[in-house]
């Protein structure tokens, strides 16, 4: 392949010309043809079995052009954009066919491109440090959560069901009159306030008790991903058979020593106060580093094409999706329980996903200025890295992140420490009577 030319068209947008060699290009039209001449029937032939030269008299030379066209244009659209240094947006190029035959293929092709970031201020940023001193709250209150977790759930049938009750109920939905899929179950276990239901369910549930039969009106949030339930109202005719709480075990030795290595409350408190102060010096190092990027998103000037953060939105669902595989659930399970839909998500990740390429885009840059490289050896070790946290191949890792993402990585981890190393605390301003 050869880049014939590069040229600035707007504003993030170059167009690529890019020429093809006349057998690169033949070897992918055999290759289409040997693809898709199982499906094509010529007199005098059995199906499938056609020469290529019969094919291309019969529908003209061009035939499979469009298709390896189609192959091709891939690695042509990524060779021209290295060969021009262009850092490239994952997006959809424009494509125009200059010229295809035997001899070769030009393809002119415009492309989305990151874009030019001017930033200062961005040595000595303010933040506001976090307190990392424990407390004695802070000890209760991890006391109280470990008790949490040793709970156990008991029967309550001298009251009626409240917030953070776990209840068991039948439940029937209707709307207008009529029963409707997946409204209907026995014996259903749900614990109040978790959300799990539609806005509204569990909060009309509160306040009913044991053997109790009683009807509740919700309504179905407008983007509910069942296009019959949107914004209906509806009735649920519902049984509460069982009412259980939580209780907690009792905070002494015994309980000390079920859930530690430690036989004194003093020895389990002096451990759980190392362990806080370890978890609020972590907190503090995060927090500093939201304030700091929180500032560099707001500091970087450059005009953003909106593929960049429509293709961070895919990440940031792309992520979401894996964690809740991990938990046993697809993300389309999920958003029918939310009712949540594919537009609703985009749009509740947006801000997020402007923040986060505006902040790496502000971060190349610093590397960029402050001459922050990643050498040879250290794009090996996060090779090494990335395969034992994987437990693949080094070779695997080394297919599927190529060195320039895993260099370019390096050098935005680096500027990040740059940055947050020259950031300053603010002094706390003290407060004067009038």
């Amino acid at each position: 392949m050869k880049l014939v030319s590069s040229n600035k068209v707007d504003t993030n947008r170059y167009e690529l010309v890019v020429e093809v060699e006349g057998t690169v290009f033949m070897n992918a039209v055999n290759r289409v043809y040997k693809k898709e001449v199982k499906n094509i029937n010529i007199p005098g032939f059995r199906k499938g079995k056609a020469p290529r030269a019969v094919i291309e008299k019969m529908y003209g030379a061009g035939v499979f052009y469009e298709d390896a066209i189609r192959d091709l244009y891939p690695m042509a659209v990524t060779f021209g954009a290295n060969e021009a240094g262009l850092d490239m947006v994952r997006d959809v190029p424009d494509i125009d066919v200059d010229k295809a035959d035997k001899d070769g293929l030009v393809l002119k092709m415009k492309v989305t491109v990151e874009p030019e970031v001017t930033i200062d201020g961005y040595k000595g940023i303010e933040f506001v440090p976090m307190s990392t001193d424990v407390t004695e709250e802070d000890i209760e209150s991890e006391v109280t959560r470990v008790r949490q977790r040793n709970s156990r759930l008991v029967d309550v049938t001298d009251r009626p069901a409240q917030k953070d009750d776990t209840v068991t109920i039948d439940f029937k939905g209707m709307v207008d009159g009529k029963a409707f899929d997946g409204g209907t179950a026995e014996n259903y276990n749900l614990t109040l306030g978790s959300g799990a239901f539609i806005p509204g369910f569990e909060d009309a549930v509160i306040g009913h008790s044991v053997d109790e039969e009683f009807v509740i009106d919700v309504t179905f949030p407008d983007n509910y991903q069942v296009d019959d339930l949107k914004g209906k109202p509806a009735q649920f005719e519902i049984k509460m058979h069982k009412i259980q709480a939580r209780e907690l075990p009792a905070f002494d030795e015994e309980f000390v020593k079920d859930v530690s290595e430690f036989d004194t409350i003093d020895e389990y408190k002096a451990d759980l106060k190392e362990k806080i102060a370890e978890d609020k010096k972590k907190s503090y190092d995060n927090d500093k580093e939201r304030q700091v990027a929180d500032k560099l998103a707001e500091l970087i000037q450059a005009e953003v094409p909106e593929a960049m953060y429509e293709n961070q939105i895919d990440n940031i669902i792309d992520e979401f999706a894996m964690n809740l595989r991990m938990q046993g659930m697809d993300i389309k399970t999920y958003m029918q329980y939310t009712g949540l839909t594919e537009d609703v998500l985009r749009e509740t990740y947006h801000d997020q996903a402007v923040s986060q390429v505006k902040v790496r885009l502000a971060l190349k840059k610093i590397a960029e200025l402050e001459g922050l490289t990643a050498t040879d050896e250290e794009v090996e070790n996060k090779y090494d890295e990335l395969a034992k946290s994987y437990k693949v191949d080094v070779e695997r890792v080394k297919a599927a992140f190529s060195a320039k993402d895993i260099k370019g990585d390096i050098e935005v981890a680096k500027a990040l420490e740059f940055v947050k190393e020259a950031a300053v605390a603010a002094e706390k301003k003290e407060e004067t009577a009038e």
